[in-house]
């Protein structure tokens, strides 16, 4: 019973592993992974690390100040020093050293703290927004190497197809040079259409081999040569209801220049704070009976800045101004990218179209070829003009797959664009 088990257990995982393995992969998977696997997602955590170090830097303004400051000093002619009456002259040294301490604490900065912390918290959602763009632009990557895999595929297969029909051909062919109703030409003109063919499944399977390489980089995992992608939905292309990241980078940047803006409305506001300043003096001062020789004070500070009123009218036009410039390039960015679908959409009206036409042209070049094969059946055609039917059969379905898939990487180059 236990080696029934684990032979059972055994089957299970390889089971579960064959499973995984034959799982197909589908492009909305591979835009997460490349998304994941990218460099530059690492710098989402060091624009938080480095907000957090910047916040806390600005938060500590309002932790006291202390300054000390120490002069060692000669003065000349001699510090004045007051006697009372009979009490005599005394002389004092002219080598001082004078010991200075202020200690600050701030109460109201006039909304400086707040501002910048407005504007470092803005300034790192630009920094976030200029990353997004970098990883949404992998999504036009993954479509190029995901549809061109697609590509090849169908075309693979098309290739199949006519190597099927050439096979079934030969076969018959080299049937009727045996029994004398045959050239051997015709069979010789067969093998060359059967290696042509095969030389043009070795260019396909190379080139896949390459284009699942890129791939696989790309999103950082291992793919076989013979890996399956999925077919993505056929969809048709929706206006509206997109969000580019372009334009969260423009609503970021008007919010930094508004944050920036504020900056010198917070430069005209008055600072109070408490002040304690203490001096030491040594030797001290001769005052009659007493020697000065320290000094404190303690109070409430008040400091008043004004001269950013005389510039606070053109800073309001600069701030204007950087909005509009921002405004511009957002209305520039629009205008392109409306223009892009535009074109875009036009691409996937005419691929739709011609799709119409694609599979009724497939129905008649297979009819117009089992047509030439009755007739090579018959001896009313030479096997030039079989081959030529086979090819032109071939040809038109590999156009139609061609045309599908070219529609389908239009469909879903709209939607990159238009943000979906």
């Amino acid at each position: 019973m236990k080696q029934f088990k684990k032979y059972g257990m055994m089957c299970t995982i390889l089971l579960f592993t064959f499973l995984l393995r034959a799982q197909t992969l589908k492009i909305e998977d591979c835009y997460e992974r490349a998304k994941q696997n990218y460099p530059l997602i690492k710098q989402y955590q060091l624009i938080e690390k480095s907000l957090d170090y910047n916040l806390s830097n600005a938060n500590k303004a309002y932790l006291p100040q202390l300054s000390i400051t120490g002069i060692g000093a000669y003065v000349f002619g001699g510090i004045t020093s007051l006697t009372l009456p009979g009490s005599g002259s005394s002389e004092q040294s002219n080598l001082h050293f004078i010991g200075l301490a202020q200690l600050n604490q701030t109460l109201w900065d006039g909304g400086a703290t707040k501002t910048q912390k407005e504007i470092t918290k803005a300034a790192s959602e630009v920094e976030k927004s200029n990353i997004d763009i970098a990883m949404y632009n992998l999504r036009e990557r993954v479509n190029q190497l995901y549809f061109g895999i697609l590509l090849i595929d169908e075309q693979l297969v098309q290739l199949a197809i006519q190597q099927d029909l050439l096979n079934k051909s030969m076969n018959k062919v080299s049937l009727y040079k045996e029994n004398g109703l045959a050239y051997k030409t015709d069979v010789d003109e067969l093998k060359a259409e059967i290696l042509k063919t095969e030389q043009k499944k070795i260019e396909f399977t190379y080139a896949r081999k390459g284009y699942v390489k890129m791939l696989s980089y790309l999103i950082n995992q291992t793919l076989e040569e013979n890996s399956k992608l999925e077919m993505p939905v056929d969809k048709l292309p929706t206006e509206g209801g997109g969000t580019r990241p372009e334009l969260l980078l423009y609503a970021n940047q008007k919010k930094l220049a508004v944050e920036q803006s504020n900056i010198n409305r917070v430069s005209t506001m008055p600072k109070i704070g408490l002040l304690g300043a203490g001096a030491m003096i040594s030797p001290g001062i001769n005052l009659g009976a007493k020697e000065m020789s320290s000094l404190a004070i303690a109070g409430l500070n008040v400091s008043w800045n004004i001269s950013g009123l005389y510039k606070i009218s053109n800073t309001k036009q600069l701030h204007e101004l950087n909005l509009a410039k921002i405004g511009n390039q957002e209305e520039s960015f629009l205008f392109n990218t409306n223009l892009q679908l535009t074109q875009i959409k036009n691409e996937v009206d005419k691929k739709n179209e011609i799709l119409t036409k694609d599979q009724e042209i497939v129905e008649l070049r297979t009819n117009i070829r089992s047509a030439y094969q009755l007739k090579y059946d018959n001896g009313m055609c030479s096997m030039n003009d079989l081959i030529t039917a086979t090819d032109r059969e071939s040809e038109a379905r590999a156009n139609k797959a061609l045309h599908k898939v070219e529609w389908l990487l239009s469909v879903y180059q709209y939607s990159t664009t238009n943000g979906n």
